[in-house]
């Protein structure tokens, strides 16, 4: 398994609690009606939480601006993200799902990256 982690940042003018709505209840479904067809096996949403204690943790270590959240797409190996998107019914789903995080996501402030995860406690 590898995942696609994507640290993401909302638009500035998209208000923070709109944020969390908009990716929970609107994204979120429409990532699930397409996983199929674009190889996706697990997808979780990590919402930062609203809390002083955030900015002192931050403060402890240096840390830059916090994100609103990551999401983690769980897909069988890197070769299959391509392959799911190769498809035409893959590369219509993904292009929905980009014209959709358009909408709330600041793309230009939000890395994403593939990771192998290693469990260590």
């Amino acid at each position: 398994m590898v995942k696609l982690l994507f640290c993401v940042r909302r638009h500035p003018e998209v208000d923070a609690t709109e944020f969390h709505r908009y990716w929970r209840e609107v994204h979120g479904p429409l990532v699930t009606s397409v996983a199929e067809s674009l190889g996706i096996r697990r997808y979780i949403q990590a919402h930062t939480l609203d809390t002083p204690l955030n900015d002192l943790l931050a403060g402890t270590r240096d840390a830059p601006e916090c994100f609103d959240g990551v999401a983690e797409l769980w897909f069988d190996s890197a070769e299959s993200i391509a392959e799911g998107a190769s498809t035409p019914e893959g590369a219509a789903a993904a292009e929905m799902l980009l014209q959709d995080e358009r909408r709330f996501i600041d793309h230009a402030r939000s890395p994403l990256f593939l990771a192998e995860e290693h469990a260590v406690v």
